[in-house]
């Protein structure tokens, strides 16, 4: 039944082409720049897992762009599947609107979120470790010089503006993380949940919800947010032994909105891959002073040279390091770099004209060769 979320992005777009290898590194992926909106953009990828658990997508039309970065965990599911899934609900709802709002990102994620909960009830019976699978969501998007960023989970979208003296570059956070390494988070679980007293533990190194997870909001971790998937003896001795009450997690995204203004200069948008690695600081840096061309690619290798920094190896050891084996060195790490060049004043997305969007999706995993790059005509709702 999950066969089609192997290529969702076929499903709905059809195959196209990315720039493959990074340097020698069979295990990264990258597009060159491309054209949005509002200047170019540059995606690349480095896979760590057997599986590729992270997924990329930029969405762009003449007055409207799209960025996702979904980093996904327990499997490639649910990634694979928003990438499929939560733009045309959020073009759908968008459009009803008149145009692109928080209120019309956030029912789509909502909407999201049902459908891949129903996917879940049709494959349980043979499948119930479906249940346990989930994806970190982080969503920007421009509409009429307006940023909206949206994210479930920890990885972060950052902005790179000018500074005041016009010299230096500043960086600017612009997601919240939910995971329970945040003293802020980990409060809010306990205030939800003031009869439990285990409902963070440290363990393994880390604080995780109920010793299993980190993250406190995703898509997906159905038996984390229905009790009654993880009371099931069946999931329960061939899934997770854990007997929940109540939900302890969520899919209600934090939502910020930013007027684009002059001195912004770029976004980088990224899987905690990166930001495991690298600073803020250190990330718009390296964007500020380099060229464009493979810009994307130039922050994976900052990351990946980072971690192996860290085992006192180099990148070049690592990169020959297979998938799999390689996450014992770093997770997944999907990046992507969205340059500001123009703000157009007074446009209104044109989100209800369907033949005004071009695709471009990472691969499903660094050896398919399936990375999409189409002119959007006929999207299947």
């Amino acid at each position: 039944m999950l066969r089609w979320l192997a290529r969702p992005a076929e499903r709905c777009l059809g195959r196209g082409g990315g720039g493959g290898g990074g340097g020698g590194d069979g295990l990264m992926w990258h597009a060159e720049l491309k054209p949005h909106a509002s200047g170019e953009y540059s995606i690349a990828v480095a896979q760590a897992n057997a599986k590729l658990e992270d997924q990329g997508q930029g969405v762009t039309s003449p007055a409207a762009t799209f960025v996702g970065v979904y980093d996904g965990h327990g499997g490639p599911e649910a990634s694979r599947f928003l990438s499929s899934r939560l733009f045309p609900h959020l073009q759908r709802f968008a459009s009803e609107q008149g145009g692109m709002s928080t209120d019309a990102i956030k029912r789509a994620f909502h909407a999201t979120e049902e459908e891949f909960l129903q996917l879940v009830k049709g494959s349980w019976i043979k499948q119930p470790q479906i249940a346990s699978v989930g994806s970190c969501c982080l969503v920007g998007a421009i509409a009429d010089n307006v940023l909206y960023v949206a994210n479930l989970g920890d990885s972060g979208a950052v902005l790179g503006r000018r500074g005041p003296d016009g010299r230096q570059v500043v960086a600017e956070r612009l997601s919240n993380d939910h995971n329970v390494a945040e003293e802020e988070v980990r409060k809010e679980l306990t205030d939800q949940h003031p009869d439990d007293s285990r409902i963070v533990v440290y363990t393994r190194g880390v604080w995780r919800i109920k010793g299993i997870i980190q993250v406190s909001r995703s898509i997906g971790d159905v038996y984390l947010k229905k009790p009654e998937f993880a009371r099931d003896p069946k999931f329960r001795q061939s899934v997770c032994p854990i007997p929940l009450k109540r939900p302890v997690m969520t899919a209600e995204p934090s939502i910020k909105e930013h007027q684009l203004r002059q001195q912004d200069l770029f976004l980088i948008f990224a899987s905690d891959g990166l930001w495991e690695q690298l600073t803020d600081k250190a990330a718009v840096d390296i964007v500020f002073k380099n060229p464009r061309a493979g810009i994307a690619k130039r922050l994976v290798r900052a990351a990946l040279t980072e971690a192996a920094r860290k085992r006192e190896m180099r990148y070049t050891d690592i990169k020959h390091i297979d998938r799999g084996t390689r996450r014992h060195f770093h997770d997944d790490i999907t990046v992507v770099v969205l340059y500001l060049d123009r703000h157009k004043h007074g446009v209104q997305p044109m989100l209800g004209n369907r033949n005004s969007f071009r695709f471009t999706n990472a691969p499903v995993d660094i050896f398919s060769g399936s990375a999409d790059e189409v002119d959007h005509t006929t999207l299947s709702s």
